[in-house]
């Protein structure tokens, strides 16, 4: 008996998302929050990850069939500081992930069949490239896109917008496997929102998700920092940076198919991407790099 296809969910500040708690198969999300000199122990089994320091730093210390490796990853004070190093933890291996002065550390993973060996990512390594124009600005830093990183199905990114911008936008959808045109991939956007130059509350974003005629979807969430949304098929955006708070996501995203980042726009609100050629990129941005943000 085939199970119910599921939903896009508005999950607030998850510390796991399994494939499992998302109905589906492949993606996955764990984030860990470490005391000071505290460790965790972290068991992959049948899924290859990503150690990605959300704030802080941190020593990964990986024994897998292939060996034992220790990698030491220059962190962040938050994700709107830098860009992090990463370390790649495969499948059927137990990493030790310690933190000398404490912090947030995500964990995006995804079930995989191929055991690949151990690896360090270094910031200097991670391309940084502008997405879009005008208000549709924003910055993708390309941790383990396909092109970039090797992973076995495993792809994340992190996007950051400035405040009062839109990302993931046109709308566009993957969830169709049409080879050089669509790839499957089921996705999770996890959120951090800035403070504004106040501080004087928790920052707020949007993020909208809606289907197509043969599959419904209806999902207007307010998001902060924290929070995830999972997006097993649809039409997804925009991400809404709202006035004051800049917005930060990181996407995880994994499926049966070629590792291949390839989307359909909605037909709707595709032709907002041919007037890009006409506007400037945001000069806010970068709003980060591998040294500091730039305001």
């Amino acid at each position: 008996m085939s199970r119910p296809t599921p939903a896009a969910r508005h999950l607030r500040r998850p510390s796991v998302v399994t494939p499992a708690d998302a109905g589906w198969t492949y993606a996955g999300l764990e984030l860990l929050d470490l005391e000071p000199g505290a460790s965790l122990v972290l068991t992959t089994g049948q899924a290859e990850c990503l150690v990605l320091p959300l704030s802080g730093s941190c020593t990964v210390d990986v024994a897998a069939q292939s060996g034992s490796d220790v990698f030491e990853l220059d962190g962040r004070g938050s994700v709107f500081g830098r860009v992090s190093d990463f370390a790649y933890v495969p499948r059927d291996a137990e990493a030790v992930v310690t933190s000398a002065g404490g912090g947030r550390f995500a964990v995006p993973s995804a079930r995989c069949q191929r055991g690949l060996p151990a690896r360090y990512g270094k910031a200097e390594d991670v391309p940084v490239e502008l997405r879009g124009a005008g208000s549709a600005s924003r910055q993708v830093n390309n941790v383990a896109a396909a092109h970039t990183f090797e992973c076995d199905r495993l792809i994340v990114v992190e996007v950051l917008t400035p405040d009062g911008n839109w990302s993931s936008f046109p709308p566009h959808k993957h969830d169709e496997e049409r080879p050089g045109e669509e790839s499957e991939l089921e996705e999770i956007y996890y959120f951090e929102v800035g403070d504004g130059p106040a501080a004087t509350g928790p920052g707020i974003g949007y993020q909208r998700v809606y289907g197509t005629d043969d599959r419904p979807e209806d999902l207007l969430a307010e998001v902060r920092s924290g929070d995830v949304v999972t997006i097993p098929h649809g039409w997804h955006g925009p991400s809404m940076a709202a006035p004051g708070y800049d917005l930060y996501y990181l996407n995880v995203m994994a499926g049966p198919g070629e590792r291949v980042w390839h989307i359909c726009d909605d037909p709707a609100h595709a032709w907002v991407r041919d007037t890009w050629a006409s506007q400037e990129v945001d000069p806010r941005l970068p709003l980060t790099s591998t040294i500091e943000r730039r305001r």
